[in-house]
Order: structure tokens, then C-alpha cells, then sequence
């Protein structure tokens, strides 16, 4: 593992502050995206499974559909996990990053900012501290600062 964390990518993708501040943003949002990405996934949380999901996402333009909430699904799912285990906090975060920008674009922009109008409010936020995660990286308790030796 030692050679491995001397090559200059891995350094980076593990690096992270020791701050509360990351351990206290990483928890409930990595719960919050795990529950979304479960719900589209799995059809967990009252959400619509897979197929329930893909079709929803065909009919809005996000062809092919079953792809979309796929990749959807298991960034939302697989990235939350990793961000409240404070594993490859950073590339997770932009993952996550990623997937609100085209979630803010594809379904909320139309509506304006306001959750109550289906707008971008929510999506904003998540986008905002997946971007802190990304620059922070995982803080206390993170299994990257164990793994990079970030006290």
C-alpha cells in the first residue's frame, strides 16, 4: 500500500484537511444521496426501482433511459456510501458534483429555485457540499486521512 500512495494521483484522490468540518457535512450528506441513489436503484424509500426510473428519465430526455438511472442511481448510491465512509472522499464528491449539475439542468432549472416549485433549492445545496467535499476531502474519522495518514 506504501508504493501506492507515492504515486502523485492516489496522494491527491486520498488528501484530505483534519477538520470537523468535512466529517460533519460528509454523514448526512453521503445519507442523503445513499437513500436517493437506493430509491433508484432498488426501489427503496418509496422510490421507483430501476425501470421505474429509467422510464421517468427517457420521458424527460435523458435517453437511453435505462443507462441514465443506472449511472444515476449508483453515483447517488455508491457515491454516498464512500463519502460517509470518508472514502476517495474527492473523486465521490465530484461524482456527486456532477450528477446535481445535470439533475439541477435536466429537471429543476425550468422551475425556478424553490423546492415547493419543484426548482433547483435542494439540488443547489447538494451540489455546494459535494464542491466542499471535493476541495476538503474526507476530515475526521475518514478512511482516507487512515489511509494517507492524516491525523
Amino acid at each position: 500500500m506504501s508504493s501506492l500512495l507515492q504515486n502523485g494521483l492516489i496522494k491527491k484522490a486520498l488528501a484530505t484537511d483534519s477538520s470537523w468540518g468535512s466529517l460533519v457535512l460528509r454523514v448526512p450528506i453521503g445519507i442523503i444521496f445513499a437513500a436517493h441513489g437506493a430509491q433508484k436503484l432498488f426501489g427503496w424509500f418509496g422510490g421507483h426501482g430501476l425501470e421505474g426510473t429509467a422510464g421517468w428519465m427517457e420521458s424527460i430526455g435523458l435517453a437511453p433511459g435505462m443507462l441514465m438511472a443506472f449511472l444515476a442511481g449508483a453515483g447517488e448510491f455508491f457515491g454516498g456510501v464512500l463519502i460517509i465512509l470518508g472514502l476517495l472522499t474527492r473523486p465521490a464528491a465530484l461524482v456527486l458534483a456532477f450528477t446535481m449539475v445535470v439533475a439541477i439542468f435536466a429537471v429543476h432549472f425550468e422551475h425556478g429555485l424553490f423546492l415547493a416549485n419543484n426548482g433547483y433549492e435542494f439540488g443547489l445545496a447538494l451540489l455546494a457540499a459535494s464542491a466542499a467535499l471535493f476541495f476538503y476531502g474526507g476530515g475526521k474519522f475518514s478512511v482516507d486521512g487512515m489511509l494517507s495518514g492524516t491525523k
